[in-house]
């Protein structure tokens, strides 16, 4: 046999038995979600447990199956974009998005080919997430909380257990996409119910401190916290604060309220981070984002913690308390 014969028999007869081995690995490679978010993993450890449930719903463990990918901004919503980008250049199969609107516009800026799923908080459609709730289009739905939508409610549970009040602060996030926009329709609420408004604006510790200050200073009757992940994260400081200062708080999330502040009107989100992560199963297996419909939710529940109303000294009236989901005493 000739040289050039033989090494051609020879790498004929290597590939033939490398390819297979080869071939199966591709076949068992794990699928890859990658996960985008906001705020910081200890904070939401229980939702993210919720989302790997949903996972586990269709078939996928952490682990055995498939892979998480984790990139948390800590509250740095400027990076988002470059965290976004590193996920679509890892090509993952699917990419979650929480912590607030502006994570899922940020992976939806990234890319229109990688199938996103989102859990927030806000209403998709007004964000221009989706074209529609019923039919998100493009390669993104999700479910959402629509704590957004609460915020008319925390003013009429501010009226029904303070009604003598003529003063309050709202607190919001000013680094959040479109907060200008959804400040002034809770302003117009607010007015509209005869009250007087202290706008307070803060995006980290320091300010949310300052922020507390300012509304002493101005004898507010009470603060609406604005749902954000920032807050989120930092809902032990808000409930010192509140203590600190003795002004009654009003929030959209019930893990303000466990945490020591005095109410709260929301839905679950971990039921939206589990419904997250079925829709990412579903996607892995082949179904396409567009035709999954975006998850709204169906029960809304109110929280209150009497332990801090009397330290506040403020009276929960009893058609209030009777329509509590949950107190905490």
């Amino acid at each position: 046999m000739k040289r050039r014969e033989f090494i051609a028999l020879l790498g004929s007869t290597v590939a033939s038995s490398v390819w297979p081995v080869v071939a199966r690995a591709q076949q068992t490679e794990m699928p890859v979600v990658g996960f985008l978010h906001s705020g910081s993993a200890g904070p939401y450890s229980s939702p993210l447990a919720a989302f790997q449930q949903g996972l586990s719903e269709t078939g996928f463990v952490a682990g055995r199956n498939v892979a998480i990918e984790f990139r948390w901004a800590e509250d740095r919503f400027d990076r988002l974009p470059t965290l976004a980008s590193e996920l679509v250049q890892r090509n993952v199969s699917v990419i979650f998005a929480g912590g607030g609107d502006i994570t899922a516009l940020a992976a939806k800026a990234a890319t229109s080919i990688i199938p996103i799923v989102f859990a927030i908080g806000a209403d998709p459609v007004k964000q221009g997430i989706v074209a529609s709730l019923n039919r998100p289009g493009g390669n993104i739905t999700g479910a959402t909380f629509l704590v957004v939508e609460l915020r008319p409610k925390l003013l009429e549970l501010i009226r029904e257990i303070l009604p003598k009040a003529s003063t309050i602060a709202v607190l919001g996030n000013p680094n959040r996409p479109n907060f200008e926009p959804l400040l002034d329709e809770v302003l117009g609420h607010a007015r509209a119910m005869g009250l007087q408004v202290q706008v307070l604006k803060a995006g980290s510790g320091g300010e949310i401190d300052a922020a507390f200050s300012t509304a002493k200073q101005a004898r507010v009757d009470a603060l609406l916290i604005l749902s954000d992940p920032v807050y989120y994260n930092r809902r032990d400081q808000l409930a010192r604060l509140e203590a600190t200062h003795n002004i009654p708080t009003f929030n959209s999330s019930r893990e303000q309220v466990v945490a020591g502040s005095l109410i709260s009107y929301d839905t679950s989100m971990e039921d939206a981070y589990r419904q997250a992560g079925v829709y990412a199963g579903r996607i892995i297996k082949g179904e396409k984002a567009s035709d999954l419909p975006v998850v709204q939710p169906t029960k809304f529940r109110l929280v209150i913690n009497l332990i801090t109303a009397k330290a506040l000294g403020v009276n929960i009236p009893p058609t209030v308390l009777a329509r509590a989901d949950e107190v905490i005493e």
